[in-house]
């Protein structure tokens, strides 16, 4: 995972996630940081076994760090963090030297499941929504993802 230890020193990589920890200090509900990429790229990893997807776990991981590092831009500016982030994305792992088509695809496409056509995307999509806490989150009566009395399920 020497790949993965690069991501995790890059000074871009760093900043974008600065700036999501600044633009989400008073958010009460998920927050993209740190913890939220790790859970991401466990449970990812986890599905890809399970499913016998065969993705390289540094891929996975990856994919998984760099899917939300355009959150702060989408708070600033409005703009689709998923797109947004694979063009940031793109730029970082260009710059470490990494083949980055599979991965930009997957972080482009990992807000809404018709899109995830890879299975690296799917998994991404997958995983991104099994981490949330929403089961014992104080404020899910109030989340966006929750109406109509809908409770969330827990799977991983």
């Amino acid at each position: 995972m020497e790949n993965v230890k690069k991501l995790l020193v890059h000074p871009q990589f760093l900043k974008y996630m600065a700036l999501n920890g600044k633009a989400e200090q008073n958010r009460k509900f998920c927050k993209h940081d740190f913890s939220h990429l790790f859970d991401v790229a466990r449970v990812a990893y986890c599905m890809s076994l399970e499913r016998n997807l065969g993705i390289p776990k540094e891929t996975i991981y990856l994919t998984a760090l760099l899917h939300d590092i355009a959150k702060w831009k989408q708070y600033e500016t409005g703009v689709d963090h998923a797109m947004e982030g694979a063009t940031m994305a793109r730029e970082i792992l260009q710059d470490l030297s990494i083949e980055a088509d599979e991965i930009c695809e997957a972080i482009r496409t990992h807000r809404k499941a018709h899109l995830a056509k890879t299975p690296l995307g799917q998994i991404l999509y997958d995983s991104d929504k099994a981490v949330r806490p929403c089961i014992i989150c104080p404020y899910i009566d109030e989340c966006k993802n929750f109406k109509d009395g809908q409770q969330p399920e827990f799977t991983y």
